[in-house]
Order: structure tokens, then sequence, then C-alpha cells
């Protein structure tokens, strides 16, 4: 065998492993999740995320991933609890601590805490008869499968389950508290989740900055409206005031033949397409792109389709939606 087939073959039976333990971590659940749930949804404080090593790095993205889908969480470090942290933790939390072994000495003075003042503790780990879980008011039991180093030494395995414990209690609580993806753009403004999930509404020009013309307008005046405008397009009117149509660089090729003899009407595109305010920025973009068109006119839907806007293809790459 090659040293590249080695690595690969490495590689793909470390997967496997966790693979096959993922299947029956979901097998394994149990009332001790539905209870761990209810004790969060229940909480009129955070959820308080502990854990030492690798379980405080999985610790750390638990509490962020339920931080930023509706669930106030916050990680706080069993070392430096023992040190004046755990006056961050008060009675209306929960705590969840997180230990494979279920031993780790540093959680000693924040389980004791949890006691002390009766504060819900969710426990964490793969042996049910160790200190954290006898001392849990509600366990997550995790299978005791090894670790994929093949030495049953490096946290790999283990820490995957734990992971995914995590995020189920993460998109349950979220589906309870019917978190949606506005929700979830709120707490992610920056980066590239916030400009996938940016509304047109977001990122569209209004007011005097939309290029508009009347059906019966010159196209003398509505080239100069797309010149003033900058978009390279101009939505044509009707009487009511609806767009019924737009002109484009292509409608004024096939009329270059005395084009200022014209109307807007005359030359524009009928039923040009549309988007609503409300809509995904990256649904914009993908239409503009499968439609090959660099401009959208926004119309609201509920006031008999009137334009609101215009939305670029420029202004969407602008934002990071690619």
């Amino acid at each position: 065998m090659t040293k590249s087939e080695t690595y690969i073959a490495t590689g793909k039976r470390v997967i496997t492993e966790e693979s096959v333990a993922l299947s029956k971590l979901a097998e394994s659940l149990s009332q001790g999740f539905v209870d761990a749930v209810d004790a969060i949804l229940a909480s009129k404080g955070r959820v308080i995320v502990s854990g030492i090593g690798k379980s405080g790095h999985i610790a750390r993205k638990i509490a962020a991933t339920l931080a930023s889908t509706g669930t106030p969480a916050q990680f706080v470090h069993p070392a430096e609890a023992s040190h004046g942290d755990l006056g961050m933790v008060t009675r209306a939390d929960v705590v969840l601590a997180i230990s494979n072994s279920g031993e780790a000495p540093e959680l000693a003075n924040l389980l004791a805490y949890t006691q002390r003042f009766n504060i819900p503790l969710i426990g964490l780990s793969s042996r049910p008869e160790s200190t954290l879980m006898s001392q849990a008011d509600i366990k997550l039991l995790i299978p005791a499968l090894g670790e994929a180093c093949g030495h049953g030494v490096v946290p790999t395995i283990s820490t995957t389950m734990t992971l995914a414990m995590g995020d189920a209690l993460c998109v349950a609580l979220m589906e309870q508290r019917s978190f949606t993806a506005e929700h979830f753009r709120d707490f992610h403004p920056g980066g590239k989740l916030g400009a996938q999930l940016s509304r047109v509404r977001d990122l569209m020009h209004s007011g005097d900055s939309v290029p508009l013309v009347g059906e019966h307008t010159p196209m003398s005046d509505a080239l100069l409206t797309i010149s003033q405008k900058g978009f390279g397009v101009v939505g044509v009117l009707n009487n009511q005031g609806y767009l019924c149509g737009i002109v484009t660089d292509g409608d004024l090729r096939r009329h270059m033949s005395g084009l200022l003899e014209h109307t807007a009407s005359e030359v524009m595109t009928l039923n040009p397409q549309t988007i609503g305010p409300d809509a995904l920025a990256e649904e914009a973009l993908s239409i503009m792109q499968a439609r090959k068109i660099t401009s959208v006119f926004v119309v609201d839907p509920a006031a008999s389709k009137s334009v609101v806007g215009i939305l670029h293809i420029h202004d969407c790459l602008r934002a990071g939606i690619v």
C-alpha cells in the first residue's frame, strides 16, 4: 500500500467509525434528552455550558450555537469558575456540564454550586456511574464506544458524539421556540451568513433613485432617465401607476432605427421580472443570474404590485452574496 493509500485508508476508517457512533447515539436518545429540552425551555435565565480540555472546546461551540439560535447561553470555564466566575451563574440558569469520563476535578466546585443553590444540572458523559452523572438532575448519556485513534486515548469519537448531542439540543430548542431564518439573521448581521439572509428590502434602491417613466414618455426622456439613474434600464408605469414594462439595452438595440420617434410603451418589454421586498436577496441574485439580467424591480404584492425599489446585481455582490 502506498503512502497516499495509507493516509486515505486511515481517514476513511476514522470517518466510518465516527459515523457508526453517531448512528448509535441517535438510537440511544431517551427521556433524558426530553427532560433536558424541557428544563432549558422552562428556564428564565441562561444555559451555562462548562467543560475542560476537549470537552471545553465542544462546550464553547454548543454555547455559541445555543445563543445564535434563540437560547441565551454562556460558556463558563470550570477553573475560572472556582476563582470568581461562579458569580456569573444565577438561580434562574440551567447548567450543562460536559465530561466524557464524568470525573473532571475542575468541575467539582461548579457541581457543588448547583446543588447549593438548587440550580438544575444537566450532565453529559459516557459513564452513567461517574461523579458528574450521579449528581446531575438530568442525564445525557453518550455511548461508550472508545476512540478512533486506535489506542482509545485521543478524543475523537467521544467529542464527535458530544458535539452532535449539543447540536440536537440546539435544533430541538430552536424548533420549539419557532426560531426562523429572520431571527437567525438578527443574530448574524455580519459575514456570509448575514449576507445570505439579507432581504431584498435591505439592499434595494428606493425613492427618487428608482428609474421610472410613464408609458407615453418619449424615448428621448426615457433615455435621459436611464442615463441619470445609472441602472441601464428604466421601468415603465401604466396609467394606474403600476409596472407594465421595462426598457433595456436589448430593447434599445432592437429599435435603433427611429428610436427617438417612439414612446416608452412602444419600445418596452412587457411583464418584466419582479421580486417582492421580503424575498431573500440570494433569491433575487439567483433570478438575475438565471435570466442573465443585471437589475430587477421590486414590487409590493400587497399594494397592487406598485414599484417600491430596484435591486442591481452589484448590490448583491457588494453585500457578499455569491
